[in-house]
């Protein structure tokens, strides 16, 4: 950091709640032919980002970024990304970086370990699960452990939920399994766990009005609005945007979204001052801090 200036938390303008992390070392999970199919269904591959350059270029923007690390070893044979790397490079950029961590719920007592690891000794706010890509009901008994053990730690729970651009196109989707991808199956997790706080990530289509009603329903349910461009969101979200503007958060899936692109798509729906400030900041501060 000494040769960085740090952001001033008085001129942030916005929290992207979804940034992938895209430097080399975090990559491996993108083998298996992964890479391959994101390109063909986003139209590329972005290049390599370093750490350090990426938190440049939050603070550029006057946004921090929260990085969502991802582990499902067990279902793909690749190698998970580092939660001891991501945390790393939050160490050296803490004026811009927080994460959540990456947890292969199929692990057992060492997906339990690394929680409890994400959540003290790395310093994470939340973990990270892609149940379409790791195979898992997030409302199977089997995994309230890792419930009970994130509530009692104050850790987030962030679900990755809806259509899943990896594997789209591909034969058998690349073993992804879309139905795991419901947001409803974490109404269950929500209502036995009122004090964890959970995010599903991504408007939610085919499942955007379970997803919405669920925000209206449970207190302790938020959504991001990252992963797909604004100007094609399904229409309820904006539909019932006054409803649910205490529940949405602004997040991008950086890199296959940028905050620039967000923005301006966002701006052509000609949201409220008050509405936008709360999307854009005051919801993730409020929910970031509370933990």
């Amino acid at each position: 950091m000494d040769n960085h200036q740090y952001l001033d938390r008085e001129s942030l303008v916005a929290i992207d709640m979804h940034v992938r992390p895209w430097d080399t070392e975090s990559l491996g999970i993108m083998g298996g032919g992964r890479a391959g199919a994101m390109a063909g269904y986003f139209g590329s591959f972005p290049d390599p980002v370093s750490l350090d350059e990426l938190a440049d270029q939050y603070r550029t923007r006057l946004m921090m970024a929260v990085l969502q690390t991802s582990d499902d070893e067990t279902t793909s044979g690749l190698p998970p990304q580092s939660n001891d790397h991501i945390a790393a490079a939050v160490k050296r950029n803490p004026d811009v970086f927080l994460a959540f961590g990456g947890v292969d719920p199929w692990k057992g007592k060492l997906a339990l370990d690394e929680a409890v690891r994400c959540g003290t000794e790395l310093g994470m706010r939340g973990l990270c699960f892609n149940a379409a890509r790791q195979h898992f009901d997030p409302s199977d008994a089997r995994f309230r452990p890792l419930w009970e053990k994130a509530s009692e730690l104050g850790l987030i729970c962030l679900f990755h939920t809806g259509m899943v651009g990896m594997g789209a196109g591909q034969p058998g989707g690349m073993g992804i399994k879309l139905r795991y991808a419901n947001p409803l199956l974490l109404d269950d997790v929500a209502a036995d766990f009122p004090e964890l706080t959970i995010i599903s990530a991504h408007p939610g289509w085919p499942w955007t009005s379970e997803q919405l009603a669920m925000l209206r329903h449970k207190a302790n349910v938020y959504m991001d609005l990252s992963g797909v461009a604004p100007r094609h969101w399904p229409p309820e979200i904006m539909q019932q945007v006054k409803l649910v503007q205490d529940k949405l958060l602004f997040g991008t899936d950086w890199p296959v979204l940028t905050p620039e692109r967000w923005l301006e798509e966002f701006a052509t729906y000609g949201v409220s001052d008050d509405i936008r400030a709360k999307i854009l900041l005051g919801n993730a501060r409020r929910v970031l801090v509370s933990r």
